[in-house]
């Protein structure tokens, strides 16, 4: 896989950066996508599949990026298909930085020291090439507009925009609303896409935070109950991370 082409979940975080405050919208919403726009790029890549709402690992061959790669081999030994619920919903601790520090290293955005309430360390990024942010954006914006099917990669990247908030960012008021609505409708055209996206609102909602079975030493995130494909969408409130520590968030030192 090679690096001329920009991944998922650096394409949704870019979408998220304000090119004004140098904040990301959605913080914690993001988070979930960003682990979301992980699998959705092993899918594209033929690394992993859709089983039932379930994910497996069909080529275990590393793709050639650091992140993703670590991301499958989680995947690999857990050695049975994980639910897609509960691997999103498992602590990512760092994910955001990860990918904010990756894109300053190649240039696309720069940090911004400064303080909260004169006291606090924080850390902004601005992009240093809108021109990529807004490709990125007219993408959708031509998905939406035209009517016309998009690629699975535009696909995907919509549905993860929906499925953390970034509609309301995107296209605000109630001038954009029926974009916010066709947005939404783009979740259809990719399958895998549309699986992760389902799941991400479902965590945000508590479905990953339902008590699992008792298991041994060994167990992790696919241990719970099913999430069935297909749901319908469910109201989106203000998100939530289970099993995330509190100080994830101070530590990322984003806002």
């Amino acid at each position: 896989m090679g690096r001329s082409r920009r991944t998922l979940p650096e394409e949704l975080l870019l979408l998220a950066l304000d090119p004004t405050t140098g904040t990301t919208a959605q913080p914690q919403s993001l988070d979930l996508g960003l682990a979301g726009a992980q699998l959705v790029e092993l899918a594209l890549a033929g690394r992993i599949a859709p089983d039932g709402d379930r994910i497996a690992v069909v080529q275990p061959r590393p793709t050639g990026d650091p992140t993703l790669d670590c991301a499958l081999e989680l995947l690999r030994r857990r050695g049975a298909p994980v639910r897609a619920v509960h691997w999103i919903g498992g602590p990512r601790l760092g994910l955001r930085q990860t990918y904010l520090s990756h894109l300053e290293r190649c240039g696309m955005v720069h940090a911004v020291a400064g303080q909260m309430c004169g006291v606090l360390p924080t850390t902004r990024y601005q992009a240093t090439d809108n021109e990529i942010s807004r490709e990125i954006r007219a993408r959708l914006d031509s998905a939406i507009r035209t009517g016309v099917p998009p690629d699975p990669r535009t696909a995907a990247l919509a549905a993860l925009a929906h499925a953390v908030g970034l509609g309301k960012h995107l296209y605000p008021g109630n001038e954009g609303r029926s974009s916010r609505s066709r947005l939404r409708d783009l979740i259809r055209h990719d399958p895998m896409g549309g699986l992760v996206a389902h799941a991400v609102m479902d965590v945000q909602n508590g479905a990953g935070a339902q008590p699992r079975r008792q298991a041994g030493p060994g167990a992790g995130p696919g241990a719970g109950p099913a999430v069935r494909p297909g749901a319908p969408e469910p109201a989106r409130g203000v998100p939530m991370q289970p099993r995330r520590g509190a100080g994830a968030m101070a530590r990322a030192a984003v806002h």
